[in-house]
């Protein structure tokens, strides 16, 4: 039988390999691993636990809150909070960051989190995820500020999802390529299934919510018509897919091949997907697989967040259709 590389080894061998990666840097990355296993479990019990629908609460995004986003943003920050190296959280569920109890003035990292991406198709059984980053903060000794948390993607250390589908699998990077884990229900280990992902240079799926297109701006018009017109060879077996869970889309064109958009548009001028918790450490997640990511008019990893909850235009996957976005609303431009 072939011998199993967990996700356990598999960062130690990145840590040797590197000579980068630190002991902690190890530990809180399994940590991670491990929260997304506590959460996949919730996740497939869902309908014998009395845990699918809405609490009736609203997040601080003004969105409706799922039994399931309370529950896998509790165990996160569970998980999470004993460890001496890290010193905050911030959850895309919470109006602010939260110091842990172990490190909060002598750990060196900080993780921002979507606990859970796509809750709204909890209940009719449509593949969720996890959304996580780390960054390191420049000092330590006194307590953080939310100012640590606000520097531009290219300041993260790693990035990652888990996606609860058929399987549960983890993706990660630390600025070294991309490799993604199945979960092993047998056994309880992420195991790696996917080496060294790349993504594919074919534009197989083109990933928009085509009912907002009476809200779109000129640019982003051009863009999904230049596309679905099949003018070009690229886009003759081109289709459309669009989940609604930006995890899900994400994974699947990152191993199809292909664009997401969640464009601004007249109803959400500056854009809706968070910057921090959502387009950040997926834009460091696609760039090292080979792809791009923008929100028209520049790079995801070099815009600064001006909050925690700051939103943003996404346009992410192949670079040739990035770039083409970008041309489009370089050309039609937006009120």
């Amino acid at each position: 039988m072939a011998e199993l590389l967990t996700l356990s080894r598999h960062i130690l061998q990145q840590a040797r390999d590197h000579h980068e990666a630190t002991g902690d840097f190890n530990l809180l990355m399994s940590h991670i691993a491990t929260a997304t296993k506590v959460v996949a479990r919730q996740v497939s019990k869902a309908g014998l636990l009395n845990v699918l629908g809405k609490t009736g609460d609203t997040n601080v995004q003004g969105e409706e809150v799922t039994k399931l986003d309370i529950i896998a943003n509790e165990s996160l920050k569970a998980m999470l909070d004993d460890l001496p190296m890290v010193c905050a959280l911030a959850s895309e569920e919470d109006a602010s960051f939260v110091t842990t109890r172990a490190g909060a003035t002598s750990g060196r990292y900080l993780i921002a989190f979507d606990p859970l991406d796509g809750s709204s198709n909890i209940d009719v059984n449509v593949s969720i995820g996890t959304i996580f980053s780390v960054r390191r903060r420049a000092t330590v000794g006194e307590l953080p500020t939310e100012a640590d948390f606000l520097g531009p993607g290219s300041e993260l250390v790693a990035a990652g999802y888990a996606v609860y589908g058929s399987s549960t699998m983890f993706v990660y990077t630390t600025g070294k390529g991309v490799d993604g884990f199945t979960l092993d229900p047998g056994v309880g280990e992420y195991v790696l299934s996917h080496r060294n992902m790349t993504l594919p240079d074919r534009c197989r799926v083109l990933s928009i919510n085509g009912t907002n297109r009476d809200r779109w701006y000129p640019g982003t018009q051009a863009f999904v018509d230049h596309i679905v017109g099949r003018t070009e060879a690229r886009y003759e077996r081109t289709t459309g897919r669009y989940i609604g869970s930006l995890v899900a889309d994400f994974h699947r064109n990152l191993i199809y091949g292909g664009v997401f958009a969640y464009p601004a548009d007249t109803s959400s001028p500056e854009g809706k997907l968070r910057l921090l918790f959502e387009a950040q450490p997926l834009a460091l997640i696609i760039e090292q697989a080979g792809g791009a990511a923008t929100d028209g008019r520049q790079r995801i990893l070099d815009i600064r967040p001006d909050g925690l909850h700051a939103r943003a235009t996404l346009v992410i996957g192949n670079t040739r259709e990035v770039e083409l976005y970008g041309r489009y609303e370089a050309a039609h431009g937006q009120p």
